[in-house]
């Protein structure tokens, strides 16, 4: 928005259309800000889901094999 407003005032523009080209400046990096922030908590949710899941299932398979290798140790006394 700086920068519309600077070049304006270099350009010697009238502050009305300067400052409908700033508004609309805000706007359009506002809406690009808003969609690169979704994309990025998108990506980085489903990043940390993945691991979270992973790191579940590599416990659960720990417990299951914790859990038969003390069966196979008592079937054997």
């Amino acid at each position: 928005m700086a920068l519309v407003v600077v070049r304006g005032a270099i350009f010697g523009e009238i502050a009305d259309q300067v400052a409908m080209e700033a508004m609309v400046a805000l706007l359009i990096f506002s809406v690009f800000g808003w969609v690169a922030g979704w994309i990025t908590e998108y990506v980085v949710r489903d990043s940390m889901e993945t691991a979270f899941r992973h790191r579940v299932e590599w416990y659960r398979q720990g417990i299951i094999d914790a859990t038969l290798s003390e069966d196979k140790s008592s079937n054997e006394s």
